[in-house]
């Protein structure tokens, strides 16, 4: 199959990319100069200052030039194709309702390229980002209205997790295909003919309104677990003496029909997905007057959990951030990425500066450069109090609390930084449960206060 990806971000690349390895002819199209010419170059830093994904830089290299191919020309991307992905930006708007300016855009330009160009074959467009349900249909229209003819459309959310995207595209646990003809359901059969029959893969093929609901579903549904237990699990074991977390997990979570996925209380989920998808289902549940509480309770919970820690600290802890130094561990959303979408760290920042820090040490093995992009003085005068550093030990060096908020592998075996770099009294504030030793910590004199547990306060704050 001919191929063209209209969006070279996260997704698009990264299906741009996997497609190429399965003998698809491949064209990524971008508006960007810079980034076309980055990822031509199959070199690793110039890729990865893009999308930062394990093992895409790889993928790009073996198969560029072959089957993976490069242009800002939409002319060239489009031509003699046999089924367009649209892999578009739709971020939220402030009331929730998603932005899809930028999608809109694109389908334009693509159907006016599309109507001057004589074919005889069946062209497929085909939604891969996020967007509201009804977004097919009203893709339908708009290339009708163009005077465009045997075409169709199709619905294929993508369900790829950020660190793991490749390998996931690799080996899909399901391939969603919203489609109205069967001549379309043939043409998605072609492009992921390897996993139509696979016994490892559940190959879904419903309606383009049904797909589109999957994706919301199914993001949602993860972000309520999450919140479940953040706000029913991690507040027991705050709340009552002797209620170990780990052993409550382990015990709720042996039950088959319990999954043990999001049952690791952390300081709130985020990234590009799961905040942007629960606030535009409920949205357009709300236009349509549906009920939406337990959507809403989900959202306000996870919410919350990015920036109780810092109220903890200063109630139950007796912690008083005024002038302090803070060093701040982790600015992604989650380990293996540099994406801040929706990051805990953008919250707990603004709530740290808001309390009086004289200065936030962050560090991040991938997302310094990346949060130096949103904490910009210019926005927010503040931020000049935000510095980087090259590893966990500089940044803890002379600060008077640390703040975990990513959960990097490499933050697993920090006690013993700990020990070498400060010394008590100081606060550990571990928003991921990233110390397994956390109690030796506490018998040394340092005071530790973790989601899913009560504090364990240590040598007494001086002010």
């Amino acid at each position: 199959m001919r191929i063209a990806v209209v969006g070279t971000g996260f997704v698009g690349l990264t299906h741009a990319a996997v497609c190429s390895e399965y003998g698809h002819e491949v064209v990524a199209y971008d508006t960007d100069e810079s980034k076309i010419e980055d990822f031509r170059s199959g070199i690793a830093e110039n890729i990865e200052k893009h999308v930062n994904e394990p093992g895409l830089w790889q993928v790009i290299k073996k198969t560029h030039g072959k089957y993976l191919f490069f242009t800002t020309d939409l002319k060239e991307a489009l031509d003699d194709v046999d089924a367009i992905f649209f892999c578009l930006p739709t971020p939220p708007n402030l009331d929730g309702s998603t932005d899809l300016s930028i999608y809109k855009s694109a389908v334009n330009d693509v159907c006016e390229v599309l109507k001057n160009m004589e074919r005889r074959r069946r062209i497929l467009l085909i939604n891969k980002s996020t967007v509201p349900i009804g977004t097919a249909r009203q893709l339908q229209r708009q290339v009708q209205e163009h005077g465009i003819e045997n075409f169709g459309v199709a619905s294929n959310p993508e369900f790829l997790p950020e660190g793991e995207a490749v390998q996931a595209s690799r080996k899909p646990n399901r391939i969603v295909v919203g489609c109205d003809e069967e001549q379309d359901f043939r043409i998605m059969r072609r492009i992921y003919s390897q996993f139509v029959n696979h016994v490892k893969t559940a190959y879904i093929e419903t309606t383009p309104e049904t797909a589109e609901a999957i994706k919301y579903v199914a993001n949602t549904l993860l972000m309520t677990y999450i919140s479940f237990w953040n706000g029913v699990g991690a507040r027991l074991a705050e709340t009552f003496p002797n209620i170990v977390m780990e052993h409550l997990r382990r015990g709720v979570t042996s039950d088959s029909r319990i999954s043990t996925w999001g049952s690791y209380v952390s300081n709130g989920a985020g990234g590009s997905c799961f905040g942007k998808d629960i606030r535009s289902l409920i949205y357009q549940l709300k236009m349509r007057a549906a009920n939406t509480d337990l959507l809403e309770a989900a959202h306000e919970i996870n919410e919350y959990q990015k920036v109780y820690l810092v109220e903890r600290a200063v109630t139950e802890a007796g912690f008083h951030f005024n002038n302090k130094k803070v060093a701040l561990l982790g600015l992604a959303f989650k380990r293996r990425t540099n994406d801040m979408r929706e990051s805990s760290a953008l919250k707990v920042v603004d709530a740290l500066l808001g309390k009086g820090v004289s200065e936030i040490r962050a560090y991040d093995p991938l997302a310094n450069e990346e949060a130096k992009k949103y904490f910009r003085a210019d926005k927010n005068y503040l931020y000049k109090n935000v510095t980087y550093w090259p590893s966990a030990k500089e940044a803890m060096q002379g600060s008077d609390a640390l703040f975990i908020t990513t959960d990097w592998e490499e933050f697993r075996g920090i006690s013993s930084t700990i020990e070498r770099t400060v010394k008590p009294p100081y606060l550990i504030i571990d928003g991921r449960r990233m110390i397994p030793d956390y109690r030796e910590l506490n018998e040394l004199g340092y005071t530790y206060l973790a989601v899913g547990s009560p504090v364990l306060h240590g040598e007494p704050f001086k002010d």
